[in-house]
């Protein structure tokens, strides 16, 4: 987490960023201090995972400093979810549908709680506090595990029942590799982190750990690596530009984990851009806030609420 995050002086709240494998869990103090997030293992595999996911956030909270004294709870969540009613949609990775996480985190704390999509947490913190502080027109792009965008127009974010953004399953290569949503070829099946591993792996017959595990020996020369590493750069660059063209937002930010490759995927991701889509700039930021991004924007969902509940963002805050 970047030094001295604050979120200016306010009520104390517990914030919550539930990943496909890991879970963070932060508080943020009377001052608007966050604390370094703690990482727990996400449960999975339980008969009743939502119930499992709220007890591990609640046993870890115990722990930190401050946790007696939150009044409200944010918690952002993964897969497809529908801030307006609070009900996280789909996950495939922890294998839920249609539960209604805004009243089961309530009733769990006893709290006021709001929830939001991870992705749109992340960037309601970016917007708050990072690269896009100060934008009204911006797309924050997380490459990660997963490939969704948040959406802000006009410096409302535009939700439309969760669905906005899920810029990751619009299909790039109808032949490609089979995605969890049915479809095949999808950008998150081809460029996400996770696939950069699984292709890499699959064309070369020898397991890494990860996509930064691909570049490094793309750097050192294999063929094969650089190979996947450059079509997935491709893919990004159709898709960033589909999103460019269909929204004209003033910069599209990027974050999650691939991003933390730097210049090896912005310079040739922003060439890629601007080739595919001449008709105006399309500017990409790199995110600021790192890997923290969403238990940063939970803490601000505790404090006014799931972003769709939001006055408009950008420009000086109140």
């Amino acid at each position: 987490m970047p030094e001295q995050v604050s979120l200016g002086a306010g009520a104390p709240v517990l914030a919550a960023d539930v990943g496909g494998t890991v879970t963070k869990v932060s508080v943020v103090d009377e001052t608007g201090r966050v604390s370094p997030p703690v990482r727990v293992p996400t449960p999975s595999g339980s008969t009743d995972t939502p119930a499992a996911i709220l007890n591990t956030i609640s046993d870890t909270a115990r722990g930190l400093p401050g946790s007696d004294r939150v009044r409200a709870v944010g918690v952002a969540l993964p897969g497809i979810f529908d801030e307006d009613r609070g009900v996280g949609v789909w996950s495939e990775n922890l294998g839920w549908r249609d539960v209604d996480f805004g009243s089961l985190v309530q009733e769990h704390f006893r709290l006021p709680a709001a929830c939001a999509h991870d992705v749109r947490a992340a960037a309601l913190a970016e917007l708050r506090l990072g690269a896009a502080h100060g934008l009204r027109d911006v797309a924050v792009l997380t490459v990660g595990t997963g490939i969704a965008a948040a959406l802000f127009v006009d410096g409302r974010p535009h939700v439309r029942g969760g669905y906005a953004g899920e810029i990751g399953h619009v299909v790039i290569d109808p032949a490609g590799e089979p995605c969890p949503c049915g479809n095949r070829g999808c950008l998150e099946a081809t460029a996400s982190a996770a696939a950069i591993a699984r292709r890499y792996g699959e064309a070369s017959g020898t397991s890494v750990a990860g996509a930064r595990d691909v570049l490094e020996r793309s750097r050192s020369g294999d063929r094969t690596a650089s190979i996947i590493w450059s079509s997935a750069i491709d893919a990004l660059a159709s898709g960033i530009a589909h999103l460019s063209a269909a929204m004209a937002p003033q910069a599209i930010v990027i974050g999650g984990g691939l991003s933390e490759a730097g210049e090896d995927l912005f310079g040739p991701l922003q060439e890629g851009v601007d080739a595919r889509f001449r008709l105006r700039p399309t500017r990409l930021l790199r995110a600021r806030l790192g890997e923290d991004a969403g238990v940063i924007g939970a803490a601000v969902v505790a404090r006014e609420g799931a972003p769709s509940h939001r006055e408009p963002a950008g420009g000086p805050h109140r």
